[in-house]
């Protein structure tokens, strides 16, 4: 990316995160140090590892995954956390490993929490009401040779997509849809022999990005839900991974393990393609970004090591986007859907 770019992006983020730490009423955060842009640590009164923010559809909560024994290490659960009050309540925990996924888990018209469990046989998609409990959750895909993760609700909330794999085999995801209304359709987005994983609704129900392993680096990927096409949107040196899109439509956040950097760090790009720009700046980890249904807040999972398989966990922290950097983004603008 351009160094002007750059420059005047964390300029812009730096005063927006420095006019976030009053905000301790709001999201309960601390302030971060002096000259790193990491965002306000939401102070989740939750033990374990948190990770995987998801927002509510009104902006004032935050779905989260709780893994009780350090990161990606289950029992794990699904909280809640109240910006307004600093409260969190228990979804769901029901002592297996549920795990939601950032971006598009927490409907805006049904009101429902798409999430996977491995409470049966093997990992399934569930859905559950925001007001339940993990007794109330309703089971959405049965297969008995496939397992299901990472789900993600489309906007009407009638379609799920998902990754797929084979039971007992880690590799080869393939994105898969599934109906909720009654049908019992699957289909399959991706191709069987390749390894896709982490898909995400857009906002208008069109579009699909997710993460693809190829030449031994994961990329981002955009497939159209309606024909079927797809294209590659990154392919920087590195692994790309965690995408979800603005409220808009327009961009993704994603977080980019870049060989030159101490640690994966988090990226904003254009739907229709161009200079990724960077928007966190530390020695730590940050992923698994998520953007607020404003488009002014980005939450995050986050560690000081590099490398979080090597940490006790991860805390979630929240950035706010300057007004500026939003009224410059809102002129350079493109139709998402042309040139796809």
């Amino acid at each position: 990316m351009t160094g002007l770019v750059t420059v005047f992006l964390i300029a812009l983020i730096s005063v927006a995160v420095l006019a976030c730490a009053g905000e301790a009423d709001l999201n309960g955060g601390s302030e971060p140090e002096t000259g790193v842009i990491t965002g306000i640590q939401l102070q989740v009164p939750a033990a374990g590892s948190l990770q995987n923010p998801a927002w509510s559809p009104d902006g004032r909560e935050v779905l989260l995954t709780r893994f009780r024994s350090g990161y990606n290490s289950g029992p794990s659960d699904l909280l809640v956390y109240n910006l307004d009050t600093g409260e969190v309540r228990t979804l769901v925990a029901d002592g297996s490993e549920n795990v939601n996924l950032p971006g598009s888990s927490w409907n805006r018209v049904t009101r429902q929490v798409i999430f996977s469990s491995s409470r049966g046989l093997h990992d399934e998609i569930y859905i559950i009401d925001v007001s339940g409990s993990g007794e109330e959750a309703t089971r959405v895909t049965d297969r008995g040779d496939r397992m299901a993760y990472e789900p993600s609700l489309a906007p009407d909330g009638k379609e799920v997509v998902f990754e797929s794999h084979r039971v007992d085999v880690e590799e080869n995801g393939v994105i898969t849809t599934f109906s909720l209304d009654g049908s019992g359709n699957y289909r399959t987005l991706t191709p069987e022999e390749d390894d896709c994983r982490q898909p995400n609704w857009s906002p208008g129900g069109v579009l699909i990005v997710y993460q693809a392993l190829e030449g031994g680096q994961w990329d981002l990927w955009l497939t159209d839900r309606g024909s079927g096409k797809r294209r590659r949107l990154t392919s920087e040196p590195g692994d790309e991974t965690d995408a979800s899109f603005s409220p808009d439509g327009q961009r993704i956040v994603y977080s980019y393990d870049d060989p030159d950097t101490e640690a994966a760090e988090l990226f904003i790009i254009p739907v229709s393609g161009g200079e990724p720009e960077r928007i966190t700046v530390s020695g730590g980890y940050h992923g698994a970004p998520s953007w607020s249904p404003d488009g002014s807040r980005i939450a995050f999972e986050a560690a000081a090591e590099g490398d979080p398989d090597d940490s006790s966990g991860t805390v979630i922290r929240v950035i706010t986007l300057s007004a500026g950097w939003m009224t410059l983004h809102r002129r350079m603008e493109a139709d998402h859907l042309r040139g796809f």
